[in-house]
């Protein structure tokens, strides 16, 4: 006999901003297994009293009987574990149930939170349909036994490449509780599941994977799945977001067929030197496209010794990536990056000058760089036996890694690093990564910066507009029924960013974070229609001096702000 059916469902990210898209993939799977699922993509809340706030209005909305929280990214766990603690203190029925890479890495830990109910383990879409529809024995789910201690069935992968037919994004317009959530979504598509690679600085390579989510190996989505996920979600999203699965132009090109994606932005995140033919694919395909290549550091010497060494993916040598960039040269609509680490392993005084070199060079090519130090990441070989290459990690347990989180200030997204023993080498890292950190966002300033005159002409290039009610933007969770009626427009510039003007609703009568209201909201809102053709930015001046009554000095400063949202650019 099964237990009670658990619908509705709500399935929430565990970390502010955008949450991973495999919510959204278990939402239309929830769906099409008959059971109502809800999402709250993005979180900007920031103290624990906002949070609170937040879910007393969801739980009012959805009224669930369900709480999934997904926690893939391990620097989210102090986050993971306050929503359910304010879950389950606002409403103990609700079963609450975490997931994703880092939930299942820590599954033990997790599992002593008299907050947490189950945890699902691997891929989430048949677990949680199965504990939704109440089975006694749900595959991959770690169960808390009414003794407190958790019971775990064998783990065994059920999502294999012959097994995914049922896995694709739906129901788009079923499963946002607002407008603003469903443009929140970035457009993310998965054509394949797990890593192949054991990189000794990453926690999902392929030995974890194997041990916490029962994958042995990757491999790419059903063709028809993948299209399924392009033509739902073309209409609803400026752009498309893909990482290293996947990424042949065969491939690719039959999931876009019979999509138009003409006029959509394309972002892609790959390792290895990609093919001429994938390039010219995504070039012929998307308006324009921003290529991410991962080349593990910018040291040659480095990267070779580490992939002879079995601790790095295959990555491209300087010279395959410097033809790689000369040849994408000849797609104006297309744009790189090349993404490194500072402070891997096996780092010297001539390494060192390498990754220095090698910036400077691809900068001279235009091309942005992407830079971080290494940080430590839970179940990453450097971070379980960073004594191997002579190095320290800031955290290595589950309650080291929660110790460090919870002591982060709201808005404070660092992460524990990993550093040389040696304070002389620790020390020149850390030198040459501030030199590189300060070319790279230089570099990235000039490349966005337009310089402004009087006589220079802008025009409004926000190639979205839309008016919502308050009540649809906002979700009626959150606009007060008073105020859901009023008009709010909503633009995007070219890049993506999103501002949400109410010049009717006054801040004294409510107050969203995310909106611009009031006078504030009319005056960027006059602003946008002062450029609607091109126009010199002194005449702009003039116009919203005599119907914004704006000084010079304080116009010129919205349209600046404007400009550097992207929202205008020089005619």
């Amino acid at each position: 006999m099964g237990g009670r059916v658990l619908s509705p469902v709500l399935l929430v990210g565990a970390g502010t901003g955008e949450a991973t898209c495999g919510i959204l993939y278990l939402a239309g799977y929830l769906r099409r297994g008959g059971i109502e699922a809800f999402v709250r993509l993005y979180d900007g809340d920031e103290t624990e009293a906002e949070v609170t706030r937040t879910f007393e209005s969801l739980l009012r909305r959805v009224r669930p009987k369900l709480v999934g929280i997904s926690l893939k990214w391990f620097h989210h766990v102090d986050r993971a574990l306050l929503i359910a603690r304010t879950v389950r203190r606002l409403d103990p029925s609700i079963r609450i149930v975490v997931g994703g890479n880092s939930a299942s890495y820590w599954w033990k830990e997790l599992s002593g939170y008299d907050s947490i109910d189950h945890i699902v383990l691997g891929d989430g879409e048949v677990p949680l349909l199965a504990l939704c529809n109440g089975e006694e024995a749900p595959p991959n789910v770690v169960t808390r036994s009414p003794d407190g201690r958790p019971r775990r069935l064998p783990l065994e992968y059920v999502q294999r490449a012959t097994n995914t037919d049922d896995i694709y994004y739906s129901h788009f317009n079923d499963i946002f509780l607002s407008q603003m959530d469903q443009h929140s979504f970035s457009g993310w598509v998965a054509p394949g599941k797990g890593c192949g690679e054991n990189c000794l600085y990453c926690g999902g390579a392929r030995g974890n994977q194997k041990a916490d989510f029962g994958r042995a190996k990757p491999f790419l989505r059903a063709e028809e799945n993948v299209r399924r996920d392009h033509q739902e979600i073309a209409g609803r999203t400026w752009q498309m977001r893909y990482d290293f699965a996947g990424s042949t132009a065969g491939f690719l090109s039959s999931t876009w067929a019979g999509v138009d994606l003409s006029r959509h932005c394309c972002t892609y995140f790959l390792w290895g030197v990609p093919r001429v033919e994938l390039v010219a694919a995504l070039a012929a395909t998307f308006q324009r496209v921003y290529m991410v290549i991962d080349i593990g550091c910018f040291s040659e010497q480095q990267r070779l010794e580490q992939m002879g060494r079995g601790l790095l993916k295959p990555c491209a040598k300087d010279r395959e990536l410097l033809e790689v960039i000369d040849a994408c040269r000849k797609y104006p609509n297309l744009d790189i990056e090349i993404s490194g680490i500072g402070g891997l392993p096996f780092a010297s005084k001539a390494t060192l000058a390498e990754e220095l070199r090698l910036v400077e060079r691809i900068i001279s090519l235009d091309c942005v760089v992407g830079y971080q130090r290494l940080e430590a990441q839970p179940g990453a070989l450097v971070t379980q036996h960073p004594a191997r290459f002579d190095m320290v990690t800031e955290a290595k347990t589950f309650a080291e890694f929660l110790d460090y989180f919870e002591r982060r200030e709201p808005g404070d997204v660092s992460v524990p690093m990993i550093r040389f023993r040696d304070a002389g080498l620790e020390a020149a890292v850390q030198h040459t990564s501030d030199r590189v950190d300060a070319l790279a966002w230089k570099h990235r300033d000039t490349r966005k910066s337009v310089a402004i005159q009087g006589r220079t002409r802008l025009r409004n290039t926000a190639p979205w507009t839309q008016r919502f009610t308050l009540g649809e933007w906002l979700g009626s969770h959150r606009a007060p029924a008073k105020l859901a009626g009023e008009a709010v427009t909503v633009l995007r510039s070219v890049d993506g960013i999103t501002m949400s003007c109410a010049p009717s609703v006054s801040p004294k009568r409510f107050s969203d974070p995310t909106l611009t209201q009031g006078e504030d909201g009319a005056i960027l809102l006059a602003a946008l229609a002062a450029f609607e053709h091109p126009t010199t930015v002194s005449s702009a001046v003039s116009k919203l001096g005599a119907k914004a009554r704006l000084d010079p000095h304080s116009a010129r400063e919205v349209i600046d702000h404007l400009v550097d949202g992207r929202f205008l650019q020089p005619a």
